[in-house]
């Protein structure tokens, strides 16, 4: 606000993308000198950009009381590329996620659980990109699936690798393990 004076000013508001990838700042309350000038803004046809001169800001633009930021052009290095797809408040955090904003669903008969996207840590190994899908070895009842003991149910199991790099990991129910299966270390 350096042209109405440098009149120091604050605002709230709420983030969003916009459909091209961009993040949208919403304003909905501003105050300047500590008081409330937001509806006296609205009352008199003043929106942010008739306040805010973007034009030396890269990567900034105004579009009536909303800031669309370019995120590829407005943050400094290290630059990310990629379309933005999700942007929320964590905390005291602001947190992007780019690439696709949903994983392909995965098409395929009997029981399986299916991991897509973002990073996944399972046991020693770390996937980027996941591609995982753990498979029931028997379809024929419910898989019968145990996170204490994932590890027995594994090794009592198999896995493929996928053309794609992704895996296929084929678990034998817990219930269907004989007691040598099962580790008596994580009981």
């Amino acid at each position: 606000m350096h042209s109405k004076g440098d009149l120091p000013f604050e605002s709230e508001g709420s983030l969003s993308v916009t459909p091209n990838g961009e993040i949208r700042v919403h304003t909905e309350k501003v105050n300047a000198a500590h008081l409330p000038i937001k509806g006296v803004m609205d009352l008199l046809g003043t929106s942010i950009a008739k306040l805010i001169d973007t034009r030396k800001v890269r990567g900034v633009r105004a579009e009536k009381d909303d800031l669309i930021l370019t995120p590829s052009e407005a943050f400094p290095p290290p630059h990310i590329q990629g379309r933005l797809s999700s942007i929320a408040i964590r905390g005291n955090q602001i947190v992007q996620q780019y690439g696709r904003s949903a994983s392909p669903s995965v098409k395929m008969a009997g029981n399986y659980m299916a991991y897509r996207g973002a990073q996944l840590r399972f046991g020693k190994l770390t996937m980027s990109d996941t591609d995982l899908t753990l498979i029931d070895m028997d379809p024929q009842d419910p898989f019968d699936f145990f996170l204490d003991h994932y590890q027995d149910q594994l090794v009592a199991g198999y896995t493929k690798a996928t053309p794609s790099f992704g895996l296929r990991s084929y678990f034998r129910d817990y219930n269907k393990l004989s007691p040598k299966q099962k580790s008596k270390a994580r009981r």
